[in-house]
Order: structure tokens, then C-alpha cells, then sequence
């Protein structure tokens, strides 16, 4: 049955204790009723559990009583005082539920997007305080937490920068232009791995773009140099003559599976020709590739620390970097890595 969004009446709620005493669940009533299954966690909470006297005198919990909830939402109705903004839209509570639940957006993300054209029919719009209030509360949203949230309050650490004892396998990060540390113009990247469960070879091959914050994921099957390499082959060969336009330079760590800088650097289509530069980073030094450390957190969400990555598929993988890719983030205004990568080169992302 299709969803609609509308009051629950009196009759409904006997027709929820009836499906709940029947074994029915939140999901099932939800698609009898055809409203969506927040609100029947909502309804549940609102008139259960409760004792029941039976005829011989026993008493047996129940976990819904139909009287208990008409009589609390008729109270709410004539509560005193300023009604919570989101109030009976049950459609906006639905789609916020949905992005943070599902889609694991966080509440600034999901602010940005009520604001957007697409998204006006909702007739609402929230700031991040009200959401997280929301949230804490644990009643509007009755199936997501704090802990469903990618990330709560502002990070504060503490970096030290720590000086390379020995020279760096190739040219020191010391030595790339501050029009690329200041992030004046897109094309400049910086590259890590995401490695999964103990002893398991695959990993992810991630780079992300200073500028646009575009993200490229490829799934890679070890941690190889050379393996690494091979993908930079293909990623050239995918791009063709854009390639050197779009990847002026990469940023890496100090991880043996960037051990061969020259073979990263090395054209595979042009003999004898450069076909980025590569500069590494201080030993220890994660804030020197500070988008590619945010944006790993944002793969983490869809694959945790433990993900066997040999049992990822490309077509998994290619979802994920969309995810990204179509996210709306704050240091963007709320655009998409897509949409400013495809302003920035006039390629798709």
C-alpha cells in the first residue's frame, strides 16, 4: 500500500492493538495502514506498554493501549505554550529520519538540502541546533540516536609537526608551491589507502581533490607498489588527454605502496613524460592530507574498520563514491564535489 502522511484516528489505534496483540510488527501495521513505520514506533510509544487485568484477575503487559494514546495525542493538541516547528509534518520527519538512518547524512547536510529547490514541496526548513534538539529529545524521531549521527560536535586535536630524520623517498612536501597549499587552483590531489580486515590484501586506492573535494575510489586487490601504479595506468588511460589538466600533482604518505614515485609519476601513454608530480608528506603528519583523512571518515560510514574488501564489489564501491561525490558539504556551501568538479574541468564526476 502506498504511504500517506495524516492523523492517526481513534479507529486506527484500535486496529494497532488488535495487529500487535495478533504479533503484527511496526513494518507490517505500517503497511496496512499506509503510513510510514516511524510513525507506528511514535504511536507505540505514545500508548505503551501498559498492565492489563484480565477476567480471572491476572494481570498480563500489553504493549499498546489505544485509549492511552488517543488520550495523549488529544492532550498534546491542547498543550499550552509553542508548538515544536516540525510539528505534525509527518512528511519532514520521514525524509530526516531517512537521510540520517539510511542515507547516513548528517543534520547540516539535511538542513542544506530542505533549503534547496528540490526539496520545497516539504514547506520547511530547520537549523542545525533544532535538529540536534530533535534528536536528543528521542521523541520526534523515535528510530535514530546520537549514535546514528556520522559525527557530534566540533574536533579539536592538536597537530605536531614531526620532522623527516632520513630524506623522502621523492620530493618533500616542503617543496610544493603555496598556490597548491592555499588551494588556489583545482587539480591538485592527494592520495591514501583505506585497508580492511586483518590479513586481507584488498584495500581501497582513494584520492581526493583539494579544491572540489572530488573523490576517486578504486577498489585495488593488495598493497603493493606496483599495484598501485597499475591503477594509476588505468585511471590515465579512463581520462586520456584530460588526465594531465586534472591530476597536476598528488600528495601522498610515506606507505611503502607509494614506494615507486617515479612509476606514479611516469606517463603510460606518453613515452619519455611526466604525468603528475608527486610530493610527500612528513612522517607521522595526517594534517598534511587533511580532505583526504576527512573524507576517508566519510567512506567509513559505509565501510567500517573490518570490512573484508575482498568481498567488496566495484559496483559496491562505484555507490559509495557516488555517495560522496553527490553529498551536499558545508565547506562547499552545501554543493556537491560533482557539481564543482564539473564547473572547475567540464567533465562529469
Amino acid at each position: 500500500m502506498a504511504r500517506s502522511f495524516k492523523h492517526l484516528q481513534y479507529s486506527d489505534r484500535l486496529k494497532i492493538e488488535a495487529w500487535l496483540n495478533a504479533g503484527y510488527k511496526p513494518k507490517e501495521i505500517a503497511e496496512e495502514l499506509g503510513v510510514h513505520i516511524s510513525t507506528i514506533y511514535r504511536e507505540i510509544k505514545r500508548g505503551g506498554p501498559y498492565v492489563h487485568r484480565n477476567s480471572d484477575l491476572t494481570e498480563t503487559v500489553r504493549p499498546y493501549n489505544p485509549d492511552n494514546a488517543e488520550y495523549q495525542y488529544q492532550a498534546n493538541l491542547a498543550a499550552k505554550g509553542a508548538p515544536l516547528k516540525i510539528g505534525n509534518n509527518y512528511a519532514v520527519a520521514d525524509f530526516i529520519e531517512s537521510k540520517i538512518r539510511d542515507d547516513h547524512y548528517s543534520p547540516a547536510a539535511v538542513c542544506a538540502l530542505l533549503k534547496t529547490e528540490e526539496y520545497a514541496y516539504l514547506g520547511m526548513t530547520f537549523c542545525r541546533a533544532t535538529l540536534y534538539k530533535y534528536i536528543d529529545d528521542g521523541n520526534i524521531f523515535p528510530t535514530i540516536t546520537n549514535k546514528d549521527l556520522p559525527e557530534r560536535g566540533e574536533r579539536k586535536r592538536e597537530y605536531k609537526q614531526v620532522r623527516a630524520k632520513t630524506p623522502p623517498r621523492g620530493t618533500s612536501i616542503e617543496e610544493r608551491p603555496d598556490y597548491v597549499n592555499e588551494r588556489q587552483e583545482p587539480g591538485h590531489w592527494e592520495m591514501d589507502t583505506v585497508v580492511g580486515k586483518k590479513k586481507t590484501r584488498a584495500r581501497l586506492l582513494v584520492l581526493s581533490e583539494r579544491v572540489t573535494r572530488r573523490e576517486i575510489i578504486i577498489r585495488i586487490k593488495d598493497g603493493k607498489a606496483e599495484t598501485v601504479v597499475k591503477a594509476l595506468d588505468r585511471l590515465e588511460r579512463l581520462y586520456g588527454a584530460a588526465f594531465y589538466e586534472v591530476f597536476k600533482t598528488i600528495t601522498v604518505d610515506n606507505g611503502s605502496e607509494f614506494a615507486d614515485y617515479e612509476g606514479i609519476e611516469r606517463s603510460s601513454r606518453r613515452k619519455n613524460a611526466k604525468r603528475t608530480t608527486v610530493y610527500f608528506c612528513h612522517p607521522y603528519t595526517s594534517c598534511e592530507r587533511g580532505t583526504n583523512e576527512n573524507i576517508n571518515r566519510m567512506i567509513r560510514r559505509h565501510f567500517p574498520k573490518g570490512t573484508d574488501f575482498d568481498k567488496v564489489t566495484a559496483a559496491q564501491v562505484r555507490e559509495v563514491e557516488s555517495w560522496i561525490n553527490n553529498y551536499p558539504r558545508e565547506i562547499l556551501g552545501f554543493s556537491t564535489s560533482a557539481a564543482m568538479f564539473s564547473a572547475a574541468f567540464g567533465l562529469a564526476s
